[in-house]
């Protein structure tokens, strides 16, 4: 039941939305990591050009050639400065002064397209590039005097200035000359925010992406969810239509995932629902059939009866008993049916054992000549007294249906994985077509009233096998009948169905027909 005061959201909403929350995320944490190593990644171009200026400078003042490098210059700090930062001089004759060395450098050295260079003497800007630069450093005084104060110790400085011309990254090399006194320096620098931008606007564009994936992920996810889903808003809507009258309906099964198999694990829940209520319907039907007519005999005898005539009274009193014991007999029987469907206790069992306790009692029953013809040496997980009760009301039929006198054998035989309980009559046998009846509620054999009973007999019977995994076998002819009651032992499995005969495996789900009473078969 839902809580009051609080929103319905459907399952369909809330899977997409928790999709969508880990795909943002996903995505989200991706993009600000690829930005900022990719940020990274551009500001070590940016060292990487500069530091081979610096390598160039040095071989113009020493006046030798560059040393060879391993690596080619990296290709995005080729970009920004437009040129090959590796150029060499051409002569090997050292500068003789600060200034020679300075101007050396500035002609040689070309800023490219985002870079601007200037030297300094003695802490003042003295000469600048001969061609057209992105940005004039000397225009900012701050940054020169910083350039210098750096430098001036005598060490390459590398750092990152926030300009009047925008964000630079620089270096800053000292310049001297032996026998000169003045101190030179000459500072390079690159367009560090042009080169942040661009790194910025690849991940602008990559969030814009990321937000129309994210929109193509919600869209084809809720459709998806919804197809996957139907099988349970089709649930639903069969669970509302449902009622005790029809139990009919099922939920179609497409496909073989999760919701598939738990489509089909509520329709074979209400298939166990359906046959619960139709055999509790047939149940009643049939109680109530059995029940009117000794009601209606004993209403019959009361409203014929004379007060005046003890002799009346009497017999009137002892027919009514009758009934009401009949009655009484269908109530427990009933009772019993119903404890055995539900669910039985078992235990390992020496059928050996069990077979000579059951025999010895149903030789108390008279009339006939009891026989134990065979003993099984095994153990099965029983339930002792229900397979006494059902042995013993598999004799006492035989004892109804079997001539005065004649022999009824009885045994129990081990099979593969399986044991049988077993009693052999001499008695006319089962008529032909009444094999699938006797073991419903109230089935009889035929519909006369020779042998009493409740007709709940062999249905108990074949409720007690069922429940130890079991079934109930038939062989009959005329000459007599053979029941058995077949259960797996401990080493054995559902045991199979006879090859031959009858049994209640293929027909115990039979609707019970409504009969009058007589025999148990």
């Amino acid at each position: 039941m839902a809580r009051p005061g609080l929103p319905r959201i459907s399952v369909r909403s809330r899977i997409l939305a928790v999709i969508l929350v880990v795909t943002a995320f996903g995505m989200t944490v991706s993009g600000v990591t690829a930005y900022f190593v990719q940020r990274d990644l551009t500001i070590a171009g940016l060292d990487a050009a500069l530091l081979i200026t610096v390598e160039a400078a040095r071989s113009i003042v020493t006046g030798t050639s560059a040393p060879a490098s391993s690596e080619e210059p990296d290709a995005e700090a080729t970009d920004a400065d437009g040129r090959d930062a590796g150029t060499t001089p051409d002569e090997s004759t050292a500068p003789a002064t600060v200034e020679e060395a300075l101007i050396a450098i500035l002609s040689r050295i070309v800023p490219g397209r985002h870079e601007s260079s200037v030297a300094i003497v003695d802490g003042e800007v003295r000469l600048v590039p001969g061609v057209d630069t992105a940005f004039d450093l000397e225009d900012d005084p701050a940054f020169i005097e910083r350039a210098w104060r750096e430098a001036s110790s005598g060490e390459v400085t590398l750092g990152t200035a926030t300009t009047t011309v925008g964000t630079l990254r620089y270096v800053a090399v000292p310049v001297t000359i032996a026998d000169d006194p003045q101190v030179g320096v000459f500072v390079a620098a690159l367009d560090a925010q042009r080169a942040v931008d661009e790194v910025s606007g690849a991940f602008l564009t990559y969030a814009w992406l990321a937000l129309a994936s994210l929109a193509a992920v919600g869209v084809i996810g809720w459709f998806v969810a919804g197809r996957l889903l139907s099988p349970l808003r089709t649930l639903a809507e069969t669970a509302s239509r449902i009622t005790a009258e029809d139990l009919g309906e099922r939920i179609p099964v497409t496909g073989r995932d999760d919701v598939s198999t738990l489509t089909e694990t509520v329709n074979a829940m209400l298939d166990r629902i359906n046959e619960a209520l139709t055999s509790q319907r047939q149940l009643l039907d049939d109680v109530r059939h059995e029940l009117k007519t000794p009601i209606t005999i004993v209403r019959g005898h009361l409203e014929l009866l004379d007060p005046t005539a003890p002799a009346d009274v009497r017999s009137v009193r002892d027919l009514a008993i009758d009934e009401l014991d009949r009655m009484a007999e269908l109530v427990n029987d009933i009772d019993a049916l119903a404890r055995v469907e539900t669910a039985v206790l078992v235990e390992p069992v020496d059928v050996a054992d069990l077979t000579a306790l059951v025999f010895s009692k149903m030789q108390a029953i008279p009339g006939h000549a009891w026989v134990l013809e065979r003993t099984a040496t095994a153990v099965a997980p029983l339930s002792s007294s229900r397979i006494t009760q059902a042995w013993l009301q598999l004799a006492d039929n035989a004892a109804k249906y079997s001539p005065a006198g004649s022999t009824i054998r009885v045994g129990s035989t081990a099979y593969a994985g399986t044991v049988e309980f077993w009693v052999a009559d001499e008695g006319p046998g089962i008529p032909a077509g009444a094999e699938k009846r006797i073991f419903e509620r109230f089935g009889r054999a035929d519909t006369g009233r020779g042998i009493a009973g409740s007709g709940l007999g062999l249905p108990i019977v074949a409720a007690i096998a069922r429940a130890h995994g079991g079934y109930v076998s038939l062989d009959s002819s005329p000459s007599g009948s053979r029941f058995g009651i077949v259960v797996p032992t401990l080493d054995g499995a559902a045991p199979p169905p006879p090859a031959s005969g009858f049994s209640t495996e293929q027909h115990d789900q039979a609707a019970p027909a409504a009969v009058a009473p007589g025999e148990d078969r």
